[in-house]
């Protein structure tokens, strides 16, 4: 993330599920996804210099498993690693990410033990790590947008510009030159 570039500032990834099991998820040929990736999604990657497409996994897939692997991938250090992977894969390449094989190969793709990563998928080894994350975000801290950043004690829904975060991890770091942990909640 450009903002925290050259800042004694940490970055951590947390998971959060717009639509978790059994709400139903969006279907990508319908209305609804096409207008708002047409009208705001394209539009913002594009000023960004983002290449993102939607992908056209039908439904959307839920992301639960994912999240779950994210919990063994930090665990084995590789938890920021493994979330830039997963989004590109979903965002950029168009692939399942609720799918245990497509999760397996692109764990395996950025060193992580496939073997090990599948049976903690199939065990559900991380489902309560998961579980206590989503209570974090959904009652804790009462993250309702995708993206949210949590700076020090300022919790900031949406997307905001580079400068804008500069200035607001600036104020939450004050005049002490604390590092400062900054979180972002979102997927």
């Amino acid at each position: 993330m450009e903002a925290i570039k050259g800042k004694d500032v940490e970055l951590e990834w947390m998971p959060f599920e717009l639509r978790p099991y059994p709400n139903k998820t969006l279907k990508p040929e319908e209305h609804y996804l096409q207008s708002t990736w047409k009208q705001s999604v394209y539009p913002m990657a594009e000023r960004m210099g983002i290449d993102i497409v939607l992908p056209d996994v039908s439904p959307q897939p839920y992301t639960h498993l994912a999240f779950e692997g994210y919990q063994y991938a930090k665990e084995k250090g590789k938890g920021n690693k493994y979330n830039d992977h997963m989004l590109r894969a979903f965002f950029q390449r168009g692939l399942d990410i609720g799918d245990v094989k497509v999760l397996t190969m692109l764990a395996e793709e950025i060193g992580l033990d496939e073997m090990e990563y599948r049976e903690a998928l199939e065990t559900r080894k991380y489902k309560e790590a998961h579980q206590k994350a989503l209570h974090h975000a959904y009652n804790e801290v009462d993250i309702t947008a995708v993206p949210t950043f949590i700076i020090g004690d300022r919790v900031v829904p949406g997307m905001r510009s580079k400068e804008a975060l500069e200035q607001i991890i600036e104020s939450e770091m004050g005049d002490s030159g604390d590092g400062l942990a900054c979180g972002v909640d979102g997927c």
